[in-house]
Order: C-alpha cells, then sequence, then structure tokens
C-alpha cells in the first residue's frame, strides 16, 4: 500500500512538472517561426491569424499590433492577410555574432481582448560571408638549419558565419618544403601550422612564396600571401638583447643602449652601415647614429598587436652590414591602463514578472576590456536598490560574468519599473564624485531622486487626480571646482493596463510634436487663404474679358448706324432717299406698320445679293416703308 503510494506520488510530481512545463513553453513560446537572414523588408514568416484563430476583419476593430523587444522593431502584422512579415532587414552575425542559435522575441497585443501572445522568431544563418584573414601578406623568417618536422603557429581566419556555413578548412599550396597542419582549439576553433617538411638549403632558394586559403569552396575562400625569407646559417639566434618597453610610447623614446650591449664603437656604427630591420611591413624600431640607442620609430598600440594574448614581443634584427654579422632583438611590449572597460549596449531592458522568487538570477552583458593583466577587467558594480544586487560568476577561461539576482519580492503596485539614472564622469578623485537632484517636475511630490545613486522612485502613491504623464527634469553635478552639471529629462507614464499605457504612450508622442503644429497650420491656411483670392482674381478678369470680346464681336456685326435690316451692305443705306433706289435692286416683300414691333420682313426665295431680281409689275403695290408725301 505504501509503495503503492508513493509510486502515485511520483506520478503526480512527474504530471505536475509536465503541467508547468507546457505552462512556461506556452507563456514564453506560443508562437515559434524560423526565417533565413538578409531577407528583404517585408518578406512572410509566419500566418499569425491562422496559428491564433484570429479572424481577418477582428484584427483592424481589436487594435491588434506587435511590439519586439528592444528599440528596433523586426517584425510587422499585415493587416490584410494576417501575417507576420519582417519589417527591418536581419543580420545574423550583427545580432547574435557567434552565438549558435539566433532567437528574436516578440510580442503580439490584441487591446480589444487585453490578450498578449509571444512569439518566437529564430534566425537561421546563410552563407553570405567569406572567411578572411588580418593581413593579406605575411612574412616568416626562419634559418636554413632548422630541422624538418619544426612547426610555426600561422595566423587564423576568421568566419562571421556559424555552423555548417562556417570556417571548415586549410589549403596551402606552392611549395614542397612545406606543408599544412591544422589543430583543434580548445573551444573547437582550428589553429593553422605551418611544418617544415623537407631541408631547407639558402643556395638554392633564398626565399619562398606560400599560398594559404581557408573556406569551404574556392570561390567562397580570401587567400593570404605568406612569403618565408631564409637568413644564412650563422645568423645569430633570437633574444640576444632583451628590451622592454611600455606601450604608446612617443616616436624616439628610448628603447636601449645597443652599441653598449654590443660593444659596438660609435664610429663602427657609422662606417660599417648598421641598421635594424623589423618583422613584418612596419618598421617599429630604428637605430640612433648618433648616440647607438635603439629608439621607437612607430607609437605601439599593445591591444591592435598582440589583443588578448598576455606576452606581447616585438622581434627585429640588427643588421652589421659590413661585417655580416646579424643580432637578434626582443622588444617586450608592457601594458598600460589606457582603455576603459565598456559594455556593447549602453542601456539594457529586463521584463521580470512580479511572482519571480527572490534569489532568481538574470544575466546580464559582460562587459570588454581590450587592456590585460592588472590593467584588464576586475569587478563590476551595480548601484543602490533594495529589490536587487550583482553576483559575479568565474567563466571557464578566467573571464567574470555578472549575473543580477533579485534580493526582494517585486511588488508593480508599489513600483511598476525600476530605472536607474546614471551618469559618468572622466574625472578622477574627489571632481569624480556626483549628485542627483529633481530640479524640476510636473508633479513635484510625487517623485523623488536618490542623491547618490540617481534612482527615481515614487514619493507617494498615485492619485487618482494626477496626470497620467509627467515630465522630469534631473540635474547631476559634480564636486569640482567650480561645479559642472547636465541635465537629463524623463517622461514617465502611469498606466494600469497595456492598452492603456499604448494609448498614453501615443498621446505623449503627439504632445511632443505638437508645438510645431499651429504655425505649420496658420502657414498653410494662409497659404490656401492667398491661392483662393488668386483664383478669383484670375477668374474675374477672364470674365470681365470675355464680356469685352463679346461686346466688341456684337458691335462688329451690329454697327450703331445701320438700320434693321442685317445681312445688307452698309453701302446701300444712303438714308431715306436711297430706300427707293435699295428696293429697286433687292426683291424683298417688306409690310411695316405704325407700330415698329409688328413689323414683318420677308425675303424672295430666288433673290440673291448678288444677282437683281425682275421688277414688279406696275399694278403691285409698292413695299415701302411710307410715301415720299407722307415722309
Amino acid at each position: 500500500m505504501c509503495a503503492a503510494g508513493r509510486r502515485w506520488g511520483r506520478r503526480q510530481r512527474a504530471l505536475l512538472w509536465a503541467v508547468l512545463l507546457a505552462a512556461w513553453e506556452a507563456a514564453w513560446g506560443q508562437l515559434r517561426y524560423s526565417v533565413p537572414e538578409e531577407m528583404p523588408k517585408g518578406s512572410f514568416v509566419g500566418d499569425v491569424a491562422k496559428d491564433l484563430g484570429l479572424q481577418l476583419p477582428e484584427l483592424g476593430d481589436r487594435g491588434v499590433r506587435v511590439l519586439s523587444e528592444g528599440r528596433m522593431q523586426y517584425f510587422a502584422l499585415h493587416g490584410k492577410t494576417g501575417h507576420l512579415v519582417t519589417a527591418e532587414r536581419i543580420d545574423r552575425e550583427q545580432l547574435c555574432r557567434l552565438v549558435e542559435k539566433c532567437v528574436l522575441r516578440c510580442e503580439l497585443i490584441v487591446e480589444g481582448q487585453m490578450q498578449v501572445y509571444r512569439i518566437e522568431v529564430e534566425i537561421k544563418d546563410i552563407n553570405d560571408n567569406a572567411p578572411s584573414f588580418r593581413e593579406a601578406e605575411k612574412e616568416l623568417r626562419m634559418s636554413e638549419m632548422t630541422a624538418p618536422g619544426s612547426r610555426f603557429p600561422l595566423a587564423e581566419a576568421h568566419d562571421p558565419d556559424s555552423g555548417r556555413n562556417s570556417l571548415r578548412s586549410y589549403e596551402l599550396s606552392g611549395d614542397e618544403h612545406f606543408s599544412l597542419a591544422v589543430q583543434a582549439g580548445p573551444g573547437g576553433d582550428q589553429r593553422p601550422e605551418l611544418v617544415l617538411a623537407k631541408a631547407l638549403d639558402r643556395e638554392e632558394a633564398a626565399f619562398h612564396e606560400l599560398m594559404c586559403a581557408a573556406g569551404r569552396r574556392w570561390g567562397r575562400r580570401q587567400r593570404a600571401l605568406l612569403w618565408t625569407v631564409l637568413l644564412a646559417a650563422w645568423e645569430a639566434a633570437w633574444g640576444q638583447l632583451r628590451y622592454s618597453v611600455p606601450e604608446e610610447m612617443p616616436k624616439g623614446s628610448f628603447v636601449g643602449d645597443v652599441a653598449k650591449d654590443l660593444e659596438l664603437h660609435l664610429p663602427e656604427i657609422g662606417d660599417n652601415a648598421v641598421r635594424v630591420v623589423s618583422e613584418g611591413s612596419t618598421q617599429y624600431f630604428a637605430l640612433h647614429g648618433k648616440t647607438g640607442h635603439l629608439v621607437t620609430a612607430e607609437r605601439i598600440d599593445r591591444e591592435q598587436l598582440c589583443e588578448r594574448v598576455q606576452q606581447c614581443v616585438l622581434r627585429c634584427e640588427l643588421i652589421v652590414e659590413g661585417e655580416m654579422r646579424f643580432y637578434g632583438i626582443e622588444v617586450e611590449i608592457t601594458d598600460m591602463n589606457d582603455n576603459a572597460p565598456s559594455f556593447k549596449d549602453i542601456e539594457l531592458e529586463e521584463r521580470i514578472s512580479e511572482t519571480t522568487a527572490p534569489g532568481s538570477r538574470f544575466p546580464l552583458a559582460e562587459a570588454h576590456d581590450p587592456d590585460s593583466g592588472r590593467n584588464s577587467l576586475q569587478s563590476y558594480e551595480l548601484s543602490g536598490d533594495e529589490h536587487f544586487s550583482l553576483a559575479v560568476q568565474a567563466g571557464p577561461g578566467g573571464d567574470q560574468r555578472p549575473e543580477l539576482v533579485l534580493a526582494k519580492a517585486l511588488d508593480r503596485e508599489e513600483a511598476a519599473f525600476h530605472e536607474l539614472v546614471v551618469a559618468v564622469d572622466a574625472d578622477a578623485g574627489q571632481n569624480a564624485w556626483l549628485s542627483y537632484e529633481l530640479a524640476k517636475a510636473t508633479e513635484p511630490g510625487l517623485f523623488r531622486v536618490g542623491l547618490h545613486s540617481g534612482e527615481v522612485r515614487t514619493a507617494r502613491s498615485p492619485l487618482a487626480r494626477d496626470a497620467a504623464c509627467h515630465s522630469l527634469l534631473v540635474l547631476v553635478r559634480d564636486h569640482g571646482r567650480p561645479a559642472l552639471s547636465a541635465t537629463a529629462t524623463l517622461s514617465v507614464v502611469l498606466a494600469e493596463s497595456v492598452a492603456e499605457l499604448l494609448a498614453e504612450l501615443g498621446s505623449a508622442a503627439a504632445e511632443a510634436a505638437a508645438p510645431g503644429e499651429p504655425a505649420a497650420s496658420l502657414t498653410r491656411w494662409l497659404v490656401l487663404a492667398v491661392a483662393a483670392v488668386s483664383c478669383l482674381f484670375v477668374a474675374f478678369l477672364l470674365l470681365l474679358l470675355a464680356l469685352r470680346l463679346r461686346r466688341c464681336h456684337r458691335r462688329q456685326l451690329l454697327p450703331p448706324d445701320s438700320g434693321a435690316l442685317r445681312g445688307v451692305p452698309v453701302s446701300h443705306f444712303v438714308g431715306i432717299d436711297g430706300v427707293r433706289a435699295f428696293l429697286q435692286s433687292y426683291s424683298h416683300d417688306v409690310s411695316l406698320t405704325a407700330d415698329s414691333r409688328k413689323s414683318q420682313l420677308r425675303f424672295s426665295a430666288a433673290s440673291c445679293c448678288d444677282t437683281l431680281p425682275a421688277r414688279p409689275p406696275p399694278d403691285e403695290p409698292a413695299p415701302l416703308l411710307g410715301d415720299e408725301d407722307s415722309a
């Protein structure tokens, strides 16, 4: 019975873990898609409307929107199709660099139903970057007495792609004296080595030209020329003289007294043509002819030359050409604390649920410090906040990995967010001590700022009469004499839901752009008014011109001195005395009464202005306007 109870308890626990795992998957990965990198803007990612069971007409009515993590919006929702599409061109190497699995997260918010769906989009790598070497040409010097089988490390190639698209192999071509061996590094990287396969003879060949290629196919390879120059068998071994000099020393700085250490007389230096030859194409050292000192010929940056190598050594040769003597010189470049640690992103955002248990840890981005040794990154520090603390874990390579630890339970009603205003002063000591104060606020008694931490907190609980949007002006000053200061403006929005928060943010953005709108609106209305007045004036001028032309045309058709008959030449109207002659030339039937408005004019159908009709018979009445006696 007890055994059965224990088995049932184990089953219950297994079932509980399965339910919790399913709930976690539902909360943080309700939808998962994958898309290759470098896809153009507007490319299809997934059918969100179909996967979530949303109807297309409801998308516009409910106010559905997509919010990506961070400031850059990589995805958008197509309103007509309900598809999730890319809003920006995504470069996987820029986002995730050497991370094997690159995942971008976003949230689909349905404002009408107050629902939030989380979406994960995996960015697949494509072979869009070719391997490359840091230098196109490399020079390696060795003695002809070097034993076959000796190995010489070569520069590694860099490939931003990952997985099967990353660097796969190296190849060497050009000479039978050398071969290529590839060793696997601790992190799985490939480290090429040049192997001497056959004894060298300087009299047979003074140099060998090799070609090293890296990649998967020759079409995707970058080539590096490797020059191997052989010296005489009796050349001096490296390290006869050793010096050390700090980095960033100005040109001409003293390195060592070569003339004294090699017992060379100053007159011999000029007579025997003594010169210094450095490895590579850049000459970092030179010999001062008058003093016999080895000095710097260029400004040396240790981080640029050796990167993260603990011991940075530059080699050069002192050649006495008159006597054919060679001396090997090694100069160690010691590190200086000339680089400050820096983060990749200045601002970081972490979303934490208020139900998160105290003691939970959240990995933070590591800082990068180009310096090495005791000048490199030593510690992390978190500004004061009672809810959070900082823990540092040691990585496999001895690096420090910071983690944010939740020290106290969170309460969203007490504080919906925790934000630190952090300022940095390039000075040191007392001049770098900073103090913060709230210079101006929309509601002075609602917020306060930590004097030394810069933390913005609420001084009291928000009331219903308080505004939803607040603007805070934070002043920070140092303790120098005179004191220097700077200001920063913060916009705070108080909201109880996501929809209200989005609405308030939209109104705040509109208010921020509002100061320039009245002037633009007034200018627009002035331009419209001037255009309307100009149009009316042009229309009035056109109407006036049309009336004028019409009046002139009517004057041409009806001259003021002509009679009431149209179509009759003017030359025929020569007063009343010429009417009889006119009627004898043209055949018309005219009937007039005392009232001129009842007059009738009837043209003959056969009459024409160019012909003379026959006279009417004498017994017909003469169609006159009146007799001469009555006239």
